[in-house]
């Protein structure tokens, strides 16, 4: 029975094959073959005997990771450096190297999950690593085809463009940042979410708000941001303020609804226990229905994380000062300025992503007895 990673190593071999056969390039329209590029002639090479042995089970251990890590990084870095030649036209055999070391990273990928940790520092370890291998060979294959296919830059950069733009403008990406994240989205993340729990607070209290609170949420929820953001513009001003009140909006009714799902869960045993001790409804909350209630607020914490950028960005696109994530995105792809709008949207990434895993982090530590996390251990 043939496994996956023999699998992947068959299709390697094949492409490695193919490149061997195929014309790597065309100059001055003459064929170029593999082997005028030394280095790639090697790597093809050394790709099909680690295919072969991958394939007959002769290659294991940490010799396999070793060799998988170097191999295809190497091979995808000399690719890079053959894009740099010019009057050059990319045929089948350099693609056909692309598929190969993009397998060959697939195969080490699959094995790094694979592998079983007996530690949790190593199973940390593994979990950081195979995201970052994927992302890695995300931008690898991005600038491949991009150079590659000469795609133009305004249709989408390489990465190594808005890299270069990131580089050359944190002091105008950190403006923006700064009117963006730190007043908009976190203000309005904190009194959206702090406002909502609050109301569910009361909505546990009052049947009567439960009854009609709720309904007045759902609507809330159901307003379009793009209906909701001049009218938010009209009434807080051009500033952040406008902003904030968007990002309230958007965070209000998920957290609300999970808050009041979260207190609801506790069963009528727990409730009755908590009665026969006399307990009143507050210590009740705080000692028994809230803890409960965590996994629902946190899940809410990190979908508002990610609700609340969104927001803030879309909102600035209908009226702002002249900084912000949505206003340079909006202004410079009218300039088409097209690697400033994706060095906006990595800032975006980045905030949102981090601002994600801080929740995550807070979770862990204040819910470390739930069952989720127990297993995991």
């Amino acid at each position: 029975m043939i496994s996956f990673r023999q699998s992947l190593a068959i299709l390697s071999t094949l492409f490695s094959l193919l490149a061997v056969i195929l014309p790597l390039a065309e100059i001055n329209n003459e064929a170029v073959s593999l082997w005028s590029d030394s280095g790639l002639g090697a790597f093809a090479l050394v790709s099909i005997l680690a295919s072969v042995a991958i394939i007959l089970n002769r290659l294991s251990g940490w010799i396999a990771d070793l060799v998988l890590v170097i191999l295809p990084h190497a091979g995808a870095w000399m690719l890079l450096a053959r894009l740099d030649i010019a009057d050059q036209h990319l045929t089948a055999g350099f693609w056909c190297l692309v598929v190969s070391a993009w397998l060959m990273a697939w195969i080490l990928v699959d094995q790094l999950s694979a592998k079983k940790s007996n530690t949790p520092a190593t199973k940390r370890f593994y979990s950081i690593v195979v995201p970052v291998l994927f992302g890695v060979w995300l931008l690898l294959l991005w600038e491949l085809v991009v150079r590659g296919l000469e795609i133009p830059t305004v249709l989408l950069p390489p990465p190594s463009m808005i890299g270069a733009r990131f580089v050359a403008s944190t002091d105008i990406l950190w403006a923006d940042f700064q009117q963006t994240f730190l007043k908009a989205v976190l203000i309005g993340y904190v009194l959206g979410c702090g406002s909502a729990f609050i109301t569910a607070i009361l909505i546990d209290r009052s049947p009567f708000l439960q009854r009609g609170l709720l309904p007045i949420g759902n609507l809330v929820s159901a307003l379009p941001i793009i209906g909701v953001a001049p009218i938010m513009v009209m009434w807080f001003g051009f500033d952040w303020h406008s902003k904030a009140a968007v990002v309230i909006i958007m965070t209000f009714f998920p957290m609300l609804v999970n808050t009041v799902a979260g207190l609801s869960i506790t069963s009528s045993i727990e409730k009755d226990m908590m009665k026969t001790y006399a307990a009143s409804y507050w210590q009740s909350l705080i000692k028994l229905r809230l803890p409960s209630a965590l996994p629902f607020i946190f899940n809410a914490l990190k979908i508002n994380s990610t609700l609340a950028m969104i927001g803030a960005i879309v909102a600035e696109f209908f009226g702002t000062p002249i900084v912000g994530m949505g206003f340079r995105i909006s202004t410079e792809v009218g300039r088409m300025n097209v690697d400033m709008v994706w060095a906006e949207i990595a800032v975006a990434a980045i905030a949102g992503t981090a601002f994600y895993g801080i929740m995550v982090v807070i979770e862990r530590a204040c819910t470390f007895w739930h069952p989720s996390f127990r297993s995991s251990r």
